[in-house]
């Protein structure tokens, strides 16, 4: 991902020699847990190897919902809608939250049965969302073709907010509860004595530490490896592009997704729209330019979604990373025979929407609390064990 030339982004200064916890990663999920542990006490350092928000986080606009097919991240997503809308009383930021709600558009009835058990089992886990029928999605969206699906779910209180507005917001208010902040401070090295951390090495020097917070996105392969640990997460890229403003300018519309495609637009300002997909044929790699031969499979498919989109230009677009395990589902959790290295990563698109909740989480694990969530087949021993992860493969991965 591109770094950031946002100087408030920025924290220098002399690196503190040692620290209660290490939180490695910059973005909104390592912010989210500094400022937690910060809140609950404990002494922590924070690291970024390049500036706040330099990675998946620096993408101008981030989904929130709760509309999920699993217990825990139904859990996690509610939760963490709860905090994004106390955001500015706690930590205290206007993140420019907007909540126009997520429309998933179901091409087939067998979708419309597997949507079907997961709302029901939102519902009984505290989300309001419901299953629409094909003129009830369009007269919510009307850029949609109608004719094109068998029914869609939704829920009124999703939306989408500031991720860069987020990552500034948490980590001053982690500063504000005691929490020191380093970025362009890359890890080099964890190093352990027999089963215990006892310090991190960074490009600006050693740092004594019993206790290590893994928050690293798309590069957590990498930074697994230094503590000697195998977790799987893959860097794919991700493209969206902007259109200029429309004339006549777009009516409020829900975050709406065809569960088909994977094509997904909502309103963007100023009177234009985002318009995105996943592009399947994406290899692995840390590979962060923008290119615009994505464009024809993104045509191809707003053509089929909605019509009036199929021509639409495109101003500009942006291109970052998505951080993906095998499942499609998080890792959350504390290594097995190693104390104390935590990890929250791979979230594989949910990582921002679940921000909120996992820091709260992750503080309830260092702290020795059980969290108010299940997390623990989040664990990334289900890998080596070659178990999956909590209920079926987590297929909302917009």
């Amino acid at each position: 991902m591109t770094g950031s030339t946002d100087p408030s982004t920025r924290r220098e200064g002399p690196l503190p020699r040692q620290a209660e916890v290490v939180v490695v990663g910059g973005g909104a999920m390592g912010t989210s847990v500094a400022f937690h542990l910060a809140e609950a006490g404990a002494d922590v350092l924070l690291v970024e190897a390049f500036e706040l928000a330099s990675g998946s986080s620096g993408k101008p606009i981030g989904g929130v919902r709760a509309q999920f097919s699993d217990p825990a991240n139904i859990d996690l997503g509610n939760r963490s809608l709860a905090l994004y809308e106390d955001f500015a009383n706690r930590p205290g930021a206007d993140i420019g939250l907007q909540q126009p709600g997520y429309l998933f558009l179901l091409p087939a009835d067998e979708d419309v049965a597997v949507f079907t058990e997961s709302v029901a089992m939102q519902n009984a886990r505290g989300v309001a969302s419901r299953m629409l029928t094909v003129d009830e999605a369009w007269r919510l969206n009307p850029y949609i073709d109608p004719s094109r699906f068998a029914g869609a779910a939704y829920a009124a209180r999703d939306g989408f907010a500031r991720p860069h507005a987020v990552v500034h917001g948490y980590a001053e208010g982690a500063e504000r509860h005691g929490a020191t902040i380093r970025t362009h401070c890359a890890v080099t090295d964890i190093e352990v004595r027999g089963e215990d951390v006892v310090a991190v090495w960074t490009e600006q020097g050693r740092v004594r530490t019993s206790a290590v917070v893994l928050c690293t996105g798309a590069w957590t392969r990498r930074a697994g490896e230094l503590a000697g640990l195998d977790l799987p997460v893959d860097p794919y890229r991700r493209q969206i592009g902007f259109t200029p403003p429309l004339d006549p300018a777009p009516p409020r519309i829900p975050f709406t997704i065809d569960y088909g495609s994977t094509f997904y637009f909502h309103n963007a300002e100023p009177d234009g729209l985002l318009l995105g997909i996943a592009d399947p044929d994406t290899p692995i790699a840390f590979d962060t330019e923008y290119d615009p031969g994505w464009l024809p499979l993104l045509q191809r498919a707003a053509w089929a979604c909605a019509p009036a989109l199929g021509d639409a230009a495109i101003a500009h677009g942006w291109a970052g990373l998505y951080e993906m395990t095998p499942d499609r589902n998080a890792l959350i959790g504390e290594a097995a025979g190693l104390s104390r290295v935590l990890y929250a990563a791979g979230f594989s698109g949910h990582g921002f929407l679940q921000a909120p909740a996992v820091g709260e989480v992750v503080r309830d694990l260092y702290t020795g609390r059980e969290p108010a969530i299940d997390v623990s087949g989040f664990s990334a021993d289900r890998f080596a064990s070659g178990s999956s992860a909590p209920g079926n493969h987590e297929t909302y991965i917009v």
